[in-house]
């Protein structure tokens, strides 16, 4: 419950210097935006303000770039008059951040050296800065730092080994000379979850830290004095072997250079249900927490648990921005999440204390977050040995993912991309979707439950727990945000617009039409005594990696134009006109459906994981190729040796060895069904578009 004397110290006299109170990750100029939050605040907050309220309606297209179909789901980072960016599988380009001319290009070669499609899932969502080096962490775990000038690579450390089930898809951060890289995995297999800090200048590892008991922490450390008695029936089988693990990060950081605190929000348990991750209960730290660890030694401080005993996929991997608030008169630096879970918190930067948590979304598994910061819960939402299958909010695609908050010290505001989505979940022998079937739960996110798959932009004011101001978005899946000293909040859209609303009132200001949605976090960065706001078009991934019309609302052509678009007040640039887009089913003259056939393989197009690029059900959503307009899909041997030989790994598009002859073919009839009513599909999902 809040105090009811919390209330926000407006920072006034911070004027045009914006966050400037809050220490920045490195010393950098005002104007550069060097980490993705921009410094270890985490805010997504420019203190630029040559753009604003006044003259917004003037920002036009100063240039843009064009990119390859491929993941562009990514935040851009600018520094010393030079715009970087990461598409794809870790291809990194630098521009004049003035011109646009392109200065140089590195591909990290992931899709050469992946072995799994783990390692080539969804693509990099940002890059980092310090000292003349760029710096990224492949998704097949390398951490690579680039000359920022040239492009040449300086020094390269693999975080984890290609044999092992995990993949890292956040952005690195870098503060006071450290990078500090995550990754994930945990949504498959028992792994160990840990962070690990590394050298800016010479790659030498300088610490990990493990967040489940019995990893790799000292066995006398603090950190594993306190997670142990939270795992009762301990982790490992009698064998040996993990039984119980997860705990990743691959997401957020941040980071108080006051405090010397980085602050970890840590993901998921393995498996989900927690009678067979933990068979004896227990809270199971520190999955689910915020961890706040000294960030010299990587030792633990202090930790909060958002959700003790997770078992829903309930992450709190998502954007913590730190603040300056007044709580009981006294002025207090806190740090702000809004997790998976569907509350927004508000704990101490310092001690971790809890201060405040209320509902930003529709939520059901919990009534509440009790005085003692703990949740009060819905009972149901312990499946185990329930007969019947429980409606829950938010579900596993969270009321908040990993698109980014932002936080203005001029407003006080915290402006979060929320959805409104639920799932039917049980236990496991109730069947549902085949991975989280396998994790000892029964999830049905594809199936619709009245009122969800709705998003919001919201201005969450953090002292009163409320909405200031809240805008209802088109579909399911709202973009990143960042907001300016300009009194502006950015945002695009997944309908094609880019957005600037006032930061006060919500007002929108202006608008441009991107020809293609829009889902990453913009940023903004001055080059050349002039401010610009960039932003990277293109639907990549959802958290969850499956961004199709189950989860976006939205059917999204594939081949819509992925690109880099920069802003400034005055810009001359115009984008060309889109191609028409229109296309006739596939010619396949002689197939007879066989629907016992297609049924096998509509199961193995979902526990393959093909929807996870391709779309439930192969309705697309961008992420990979709409299958359904394929020629691919009418050559057997061809479909067979790009599914099963990898024929076309090296265009992004993983091998399956794991799948016989026969299942493959199985997948192909089942696509060769989806592609009979493909056009009208598409056609009716316009027209519903043009009606809203």
């Amino acid at each position: 419950m809040m105090k009811p004397a919390l209330k926000l110290a407006l920072l006034a006299p911070l004027l045009l210097a914006g966050c400037a109170a809050l220490p920045a990750s490195a010393p950098q100029a005002n104007g550069d935006w060097t980490n993705f939050g921009r410094d270890g605040a985490e805010q997504h907050f420019s203190p630029l303000a040559a753009i604003n309220t006044g003259n917004v309606g003037q920002l036009s297209l100063a240039w843009y770039a064009d990119y390859v179909p491929g993941f562009t789901v990514s935040a851009p980072v600018a520094a010393d008059g030079k715009l970087f960016t990461t598409t794809g599988h870790s291809l990194i380009t630098a521009y004049d951040a003035v011109s646009g001319a392109q200065l140089w290009q590195f591909d990290a070669g992931t899709r050469a050296l992946a072995q799994s499609a783990l390692h080539m899932s969804w693509g990099n969502k940002g890059l980092a800065y310090e000292n003349g080096r760029v710096f990224i962490i492949t998704t097949d775990g390398r951490v690579i730092a680039l000359d920022a000038a040239t492009g040449a690579k300086i020094w390269e450390q693999r975080d984890f080994d290609l044999t092992e089930m995990r993949n890292a898809n956040g952005p690195p951060r870098v503060y006071d000379g450290k990078v500090i890289v995550g990754h994930g995995g945990a949504d498959i297999s028992p792994i160990d979850g840990y962070v690990s800090a590394y050298n800016a200048a010479t790659g030498e590892r300088l610490w990990r830290f493990y967040t489940v008991p019995g990893a790799g922490n000292a066995p006398d450390s603090r950190a594993e004095a306190v997670m142990r008695p939270t795992w009762p029936s301990g982790w490992t089988n009698t064998d040996g072997t993990r039984r119980g693990g997860g705990g990743t990060m691959w997401d957020s950081f941040s980071y108080d250079a006051d405090l010397g605190l980085i602050y970890l929000g840590v993901g998921n348990g393995f498996p989900y249900n927690q009678a067979l991750r933990s068979p004896g209960g227990g809270d199971n730290l520190f999955l689910a927490s915020i961890v706040a660890i000294d960030a010299d030694t990587g030792d633990y401080v202090w930790h909060y648990q958002t959700c003790p005993a997770e078992q829903w996929d309930c992450t709190a991997t998502q954007t913590m921005s730190i603040g300056m608030v007044e709580v009981d008169g006294v002025r207090r630096k806190v740090l702000m999440q809004a997790p998976k879970n569907g509350f927004f918190y508000v704990l101490d930067a310092a001690t971790g204390e809890y201060i405040s948590a209320e509902k930003i979304a529709r939520v059901t598994w919990a009534e509440r977050i009790g005085e003692d910061g703990r949740p009060v819960e819905n009972p149901r939402v312990r499946y185990q040995g329930a007969a019947e299958l429980f409606e829950i909010w938010p579900g596993p695609q969270g009321a908040h993912s990993w698109l980014p908050q932002a936080f203005s010290p001029q407003t006080g505001l915290v402006y979060i991309p929320v959805i409104d989505d639920a799932a039917l979940i049980g236990p496991g022998e109730l069947g549902g979707n085949p991975i989280s079937t396998a994790m000892g739960v029964a999830l049905f996110p594809d199936q619709p439950v009245e009122g969800s798959l709705r998003s919001y932009l919201k201005a969450w004011n953090p002292a009163t727990q409320q909405a200031e101001w809240v805008h209802e978005l088109p579909g399911g899946w709202p973009a990143g945000v960042m907001a300016s000293a300009g009194g502006l909040v950015f945002q695009g859209r997944i309908d094609g617009q880019f957005m600037a609303y006032d930061a006060a009132s919500g007002a929108p200001l202006w608008s441009f039409a991107t020809q293609a949605p829009v889902v990453a976090p913009p940023i903004s960065f001055s080059a050349g005594g002039r401010q610009y706001v960039a932003v990277i078009t293109g639907n990549g991934s959802s958290g969850a990696g499956i961004q199709s019309a189950m989860v976006s609302g939205y059917e999204v052509d594939y081949r819509l134009p992925r690109r880099l678009l920069v802003f400034a007040i005055g810009g001359t640039a115009t984008l060309p006109p889109l191609p028409d887009m229109t296309r006739a089913r596939l010619n396949d003259p002689g197939f007879v459906p066989n629907m016992q056939l297609a049924m096998a393989g509509g199961m193995a197009y979902a526990t393959a994981a093909c929807m996870v690029c391709h779309g439930n059900n192969a309705v697309p959503g961008g992420g990979g190729p709409d299958l359904r307009f394929s020629p691919l899909i009418l050559n057997e041997q061809a479909f067979r040796s790009v599914v099963l030989d990898g024929a076309m790994k090296l265009s992004g598009m993983p091998p399956s060895p794991q799948l016989d002859a026969a299942t493959v073919e199985a997948i192909r009839h089942y696509l060769r069904i989806r592609a009979l009513n493909a056009p009208a599909e598409v056609e009716a999902a316009r027209v519903a578009r043009r009606s809203e």
